[in-house]
């Protein structure tokens, strides 16, 4: 979906065909009616914590993706909300929340996001009933200072049609898997388990090929990070260009195969988590000790590609979001099998958005356990980190995973057909 930088207030605006699209099948995989179960997760927990009320309005975090710890009620249409983070192991600062408001009447509502660390990064999205997701009006939030914290006062616009606040768009399991069911008759797609998250739900694994799978493998692999919604969009638009029916896409179906992984952390994302999945680590920190079951089949995934005589690994980019755009790649000197692929992947995506900077953040560290090293230390592979802004506008997020896709793809067929 679409928050176009100039978005008015909410209640007016339109957004554009592909970001209302995706607004409405997101909003489709919300909750609509308060009280209706999360099935597992803090929220789920204790109802007089995660739901409270003036007599007129009435917050609640009852839904998948819900995102606060207590509520507490200051006076008439005055709210205040303690944003905490899952356990006392997050480091890195996510401070991810999400409420839902339902009141008996149409008006305005305070709700104050108290933040026990890190404070306000995430500036509010507003779930509406029936039309996706839109930017809060600027002019509704106040950022206040507490110490050494910056908190933040949300006017929130009420009705007895419930509304969800968020950090960012709720991107839930159900919403992965429309975006896949749209794409079941897909001859190039094929779709199945790859395992089971830690409190048991399933994490899914794409294969794109060509009629006869290729050799030649391209894993994929999204959403380590529950709040890192914009990186997730960006995924989906990559994915969503492989699979068109163009000569590119074709071409490059024929010569590799691509295995994505687009929610590692489905537990982290429906528990309103800040950073990790529900054994207190960030799965991002994890390859290398592969303590958690989502690291584990990462892990067996790849070790699987590399134990099979008919496939050989030659790239793995992993997608997230920070605060601007920017790409992490490996330091310059360091050999690859292919050779050459980054840079001229990040040439060829920059010729492809003339009117955009892509920034490039080189770098190696092979004692931090997280995905690109770690990938790159065990088979000697181009490996990248994807990231994409909180606040990069949504249309442009679909123009940028478009592009990296078809650089990716002209790239690495440039490459196959050159003289050995």
């Amino acid at each position: 979906m679409e928050f176009p930088a100039t978005s008015p207030a909410i209640g007016g605006g339109q957004l554009r065909p592909f970001a209302l699209a995706l607004a409405l099948l997101l909003a489709a995989c919300v909750p609509a009616q308060p009280g209706l179960p999360v099935g597992a997760g803090k929220a789920a927990a204790d109802p007089g914590v995660t739901r409270c009320s003036d007599g007129s309005t009435t917050i609640d975090g009852d839904f998948p993706g819900a995102g606060f710890a207590r509520c507490e009620v200051l006076g008439k249409g005055w709210f205040r909300l303690a944003i905490e983070p899952e356990d006392a192991n997050v480091t890195n600062c996510s401070p991810w929340y999400a409420f839902r408001a339902a009141s008996k009447a149409e008006g305005k509502v305070k709700v104050d996001l108290d933040y026990a660390s890190c404070g306000h990064r995430y500036q509010p999205k507003i779930g509406l009933p029936g039309s996706g997701w839109e930017r809060l009006d600027p002019a509704a939030i106040e950022v206040r200072e507490k110490g050494k914290l910056r908190n933040a006062r949300l006017t929130v616009p009420v009705s007895p049609a419930p509304v969800i606040l968020a950090g960012q768009e709720l991107l839930l399991p159900d919403a992965y898997s429309a975006w896949m069911d749209r794409h079941a008759a897909n001859p190039a797609m094929t779709r199945s388990r790859l395992g089971l998250s830690a409190q048991g739900r399933p994490i899914e694994r794409l294969q794109i090929a060509g009629p006869v799978p290729a050799r030649q493998q391209v894993v994929l692999l999204g959403r380590q990070h529950p709040p890192e919604v914009t990186g997730g969009l960006a995924m989906i638009a990559f994915v969503d260009r492989l699979l068109e029916d163009d000569p590119l896409a074709r071409a490059y179906r024929a010569r590799f195969t691509t295995q994505v992984v687009p929610l590692l952390n489905p537990d982290g994302v429906v528990n309103g988590h800040w950073r990790h999945g529900t054994g207190g680590v960030d799965l991002n920190r994890d390859w290398g000790p592969f303590t958690q079951p989502e690291t584990q089949l990462m892990r067996d995934m790849l070790l699987g590609i590399e134990a099979d005589p008919d496939r050989e690994l030659v790239l793995f980019l992993d997608f997230h979001s920070t605060r601007y755009d920017t790409i992490y790649t490996l330091l310059p000197g360091l050999p690859t099998n292919p050779p050459g692929f980054l840079p001229a992947w990040l040439a060829d995506y920059a010729a492809r958005l003339p009117d955009y900077t892509v920034r490039e953040e080189p770098g190696h560290n092979a004692a931090l356990p997280v995905s690109k090293a770690w990938v790159y230390d065990r088979f000697g592979v181009p490996t990248a980190t994807y990231e994409i802004g909180d606040e990069t506008d949504r249309e442009l997020i679909r123009r940028l995973g478009r592009a990296a896709a078809e650089a990716m793809m002209a790239s690495l067929l440039a490459g196959a057909d050159a003289p050995q």
